[in-house]
């Protein structure tokens, strides 16, 4: 049941029964208001069961994704985002791709102030691969920010 206090918002997930899409779906992401868009705060998403296909071989590659964002207007609802990054379940793509990929879109979805995605993939031939992706708005003091911590990563 949506609270009495997010009815407005739109959301066509949260409450109801969960149908699970069969490939990428972006569509499926949502977004409510922040109440607090003045100020500046960390919210982060683990996901630590995704898997996707590699493009390749049609193999299933498992990863725990990671995703921190500071917002401003607009919040990704986490069931929506977990419909999503399960979408990516019979997805043919590179690690580097899902990472930029979730990226990009929640930054189409959201508009957040900062934003960035780690990719913890698990060894596949005895190696693993750990794609990270950030972006701060340009022109602002969270260009600045993704500048460093992407220098620091």
């Amino acid at each position: 049941m949506i609270p009495e206090n997010r009815k407005d918002e739109g959301l066509q997930q949260l409450g109801q029964k969960t149908s699970y899409s069969t490939d990428y779906a972006p569509e499926v992401l949502e977004t409510f208001q922040n109440k607090h868009p003045e100020n500046d705060y960390w919210v982060q998403f683990n996901c630590p069961e995704f898997t996707t296909l590699c493009p390749i071989t049609g193999q299933p590659d498992f990863a725990e994704i990671k995703i921190m964002y500071i917002p401003d207007q607009r919040m990704v609802e986490s069931k929506s985002l977990k419909l999503y990054l399960f979408s990516f379940r019979n997805h043919g793509d590179f690690h580097e791709d899902c990472v930029n990929t979730i990226m990009k879109d929640l930054i189409r979805l959201m508009d957040p102030k900062y934003i960035e995605v780690t990719g913890l993939f698990t060894p596949r031939g005895g190696i693993s691969i750990y794609p990270y992706a950030n972006y701060g708005r340009p022109g602002t003091r969270y260009e600045q920010l993704a500048q460093q911590r992407f220098a620091n990563h």
